[in-house]
């Protein structure tokens, strides 16, 4: 693991997303759209920052490495909710695959959040909440990305 782990996200992407369209694990039909994204180095390679440009909206991720606890940290905010940034979530790469968690609430409820990252030609993104402390996991966003 290293500042480097993200590089491969560099550039711009077409990203097929694949999304419940209510709140996670009380929403049951999945909606599918088009978006655009572009992801840029920064801190001297220790952080990357990235827009999400879909239908209607627009939301933007930073990612720091922490080089003291061997981590990155990832945070999210999007036009969807003005003035607000989710907390981060926290974790590591092994071998091309990134798992990430934290806490978060969402729709008045306190849920887990977790992030799959898997690298590639086609990295794919993955988003997961868990309401019952992490025993069992429900998927709730896919993002397949494609060069732009």
């Amino acid at each position: 693991m290293s500042a480097s782990d993200f590089d491969f996200f560099h550039g711009r992407w077409h990203v097929a997303n694949r999304k419940i369209d209510d709140i996670p694990g009380r929403g049951t039909e999945w909606v599918e759209f088009e978006a655009e994204c572009e992801a840029r180095p920064l801190l001297g390679g220790g952080g990357i920052i990235d827009t999400l440009t879909a239908p209607g909206w627009e939301g933007m991720t930073l990612r720091q490495y922490d080089p003291a606890a061997d981590v990155w940290r990832i945070w999210w905010a999007s036009t969807r909710a003005p003035g607000h940034l989710d907390p981060p979530l926290e974790g590591r790469f092994t071998d091309g695959h990134g798992v990430f968690f934290g806490d978060d609430v969402v729709g008045g409820h306190e849920v887990k959040v977790r992030f799959d990252w898997t690298t590639g030609a086609t990295p794919t993104w993955r988003q997961q909440f868990s309401y019952d402390e992490g025993a069992t996991w429900a998927e709730n966003w896919v993002m397949t990305f494609s060069r732009a």
